[in-house]
């Protein structure tokens, strides 16, 4: 498994966030507005919403912002019918990517996203078969050292809720985790008041792809053209930087 790359994202968002406010606020309502239209407005009945809220949280977006999003997803305002595509592909140097949309309209988005992996020498072809789904916690290096967040009790504490791998990286550490258990996990973790970074479902691939030094520019390139793109909320692939 690697997570570099997604920590290179976290790190991309965070320094880009004053630029780029109004683009990463859109795509976290988003975000919101579905997870609440498929499971309700309450929080604390539905996960999913709450991932999405704490994601906002950590983006600084407003308490005001936050509940409007979750009123269009309950239908108490009027809001876009946005629906969740995913578009699977090769991307440069035969790197695999899968790119999550939330859309209110799908040919629009479809035609933007292939735009892009053209542009760098990509396609659209199926690519899933070497992705399975995952919960994925990530805790900062910071956070890791101060709380001793990776230690000898705490890895077996968190085997025994069923986790299934810990990489400890240069960034901070990522736990790896089946779906189902990741509420748990992430309740565990946070009456410990260890902060986490980010806690998703993530796409994770089985067989990843060695990006070496030299061919690292062209990869980030496509993936900053992916995360500048409004039709995409999200993005996974099998780099291994």
């Amino acid at each position: 498994m690697s997570g570099h790359s997604k920590w290179s994202t976290i790190k991309r968002q965070k320094w880009d966030q004053d630029a780029k406010r109004s683009a990463v606020f859109t795509k976290l309502v988003r975000n919101i507005t579905v997870a609440s239209r498929e499971g309700g407005g309450d929080p604390e009945k539905n996960f999913k919403l709450r991932l999405a809220i704490d994601k906002a949280k950590g983006s600084n977006m407003p308490k005001d912002n936050i509940e409007r999003a979750i009123k269009k997803g309950t239908g108490e305002l009027k809001g876009d019918d946005l629906a969740e595509c995913l578009y699977e592909g090769m991307g440069p140097l035969n790197s695999q990517f899968i790119v999550k949309s939330l859309t209110d309209n799908r040919n629009r988005s479809a035609s933007n996203i292939k735009h892009i992996f053209n542009k760098y020498g990509g396609s659209f072809t199926p690519v899933m078969w070497n992705f399975e789904e995952k919960g994925v916690i990530r805790i900062g290096k910071e956070d890791t050292e101060e709380k001793k967040a990776y230690s000898e009790e705490l890895e077996l504490e968190l085997i025994e809720l069923g986790i299934q791998n810990i990489e400890k990286e240069e960034e901070g550490i990522t736990i790896y985790i089946d779906v189902k258990n990741l509420a748990t996990v992430k309740e565990f973790l946070d009456n410990k008041n260890i902060q986490i970074e980010t806690a998703d479902i993530e796409y994770i691939p089985s067989q990843t792809k060695e990006i070496k030094e030299g061919e690292r520019e062209k990869i980030e390139k496509f993936m900053e053209e992916l995360e500048d793109c409004e039709d995409v909320n999200d993005y996974y692939n099998n780099c291994d930087f």
